[in-house]
């Protein structure tokens, strides 16, 4: 018995307990019915007691007992693990156990949320780097092949008579000039992401330097295309000394198309160059060069029989519809690539 200050008694948990068992019935009891059976002084931790020594609490552990609700539990379900055990409507939980989930703790963003930094080509480091690999191969292969550009200058005007015998190429100023037509197709697809970043929004599906890789790709594919298209034509109506002549030459222009490209899209890129200029820009790239492969394809192929119309239309075949046919895949790949709400 414990006393208190005014002499009231007070049944210990011992007691209590023992109590309820002598007065237990048989048959459900209610946890009221098990409390009414307790002194009137009994304290809540006493009642608990009492309610505990008629009930049977199944003891879980539940750590490894089915979440039903997939709330964290002490270890992680593990992905990719089959257990015919489970029930069927088990499914992972939606937050695996860590350190740092205290769900008992609010977070709240302070302040209003900014706009965000919007995409820069002068801010991507891929192909930032691509630029300035290709800005410092180009320079050493200039430097390497200086005598060979100048030669190719003073021949692409120059028709060369019957008989007279042609310096071949080596090795590696082939390995220039296929890297320049990269450059090529690599300096176009960036000036069409400007264009289509300028005037149909930048949200791609894709991350903004496989878009340009694309672009590469299919003007890669174009170039390639329009060779064997040569190739085949020229194969059947001309001479093979001819086909070869035309071929360096077109292999030339391509080169030095990127060669001319180069400065712009450095100035665009890094010195936020209007869209309008780079656009007149690469629009007079483009049509010299074409007017100069119409000049070259007459001096080779045309220029003894003296017929414009067939050169004429030779160079509209063979040049003018796989650019038209090329801006089309561009634009159709472009709506592919775009995020249209």
């Amino acid at each position: 018995m414990i006393q208190q200050s005014d002499s009231t008694a007070v049944a210990t948990p011992v007691q209590t307990k023992q109590h309820t068992a002598t007065n237990h019935k048989s048959g459900y009891r209610s946890p009221w019915d098990i409390i009414k059976t307790l002194p009137a002084t009994a304290t809540p931790w006493q009642q608990d007691s009492a309610i505990r020594a008629n009930y049977k609490f199944p003891q879980v552990d539940w750590a490894h007992y089915h979440n039903p609700l997939r709330t964290p539990t002490t270890k992680p379900t593990g992905f990719g693990k089959m257990n015919l055990n489970r029930p069927l409507y088990y499914s992972h939980s939606l937050v695996q156990p860590d350190s740092i989930y205290r769900p008992e703790y609010a977070t709240y963003r302070q302040g209003v949320a900014g706009d965000p930094v919007p995409y820069s080509i002068a801010s991507d480091n891929l192909i930032s780097s691509v630029l300035i690999a290709c800005f410092v191969f180009a320079l050493i292969a200039i430097a390497k092949s200086g005598g060979f550009i100048r030669r190719q200058f003073k021949n692409f005007f120059y028709t060369q008579r019957e008989g007279t015998t042609e310096i071949t190429e080596t090795s590696s100023e082939l390995r220039f000039q296929l890297f320049l037509l990269l450059q090529t197709c690599l300096l176009f697809s960036l000036v069409f992401f400007f264009y289509t970043g300028n005037y149909a929004g930048t949200s791609f599906t894709v991350p903004q330097y496989l878009t340009v890789g694309i672009y590469t790709g299919i003007l890669l594919l174009y170039f390639g295309v329009k060779a064997l298209l040569y190739a085949f034509v020229n194969w059947i109506f001309f001479d093979k000394k001819k086909n070869e002549q035309w071929n360096k030459s077109m292999l030339f222009l391509s080169s030095v198309e990127g060669i001319a490209l180069f400065p712009m899209v450095m100035l665009s890129v890094y010195f936020n160059l209007s869209l309008q200029t780079t656009i007149v820009y690469t629009s007079v790239v483009v049509i010299l060069v074409k007017l100069l492969a119409f000049y070259k394809s007459y001096l080779i192929f045309f220029r003894k029989t003296s017929v414009v119309v067939q050169s004429f239309l030779y160079f509209c075949a063979l040049e003018l519809m796989p650019l038209g046919s090329l801006w089309g895949v561009l634009v159709l790949t472009d709506n592919y690539l775009k995020i249209n709400f």
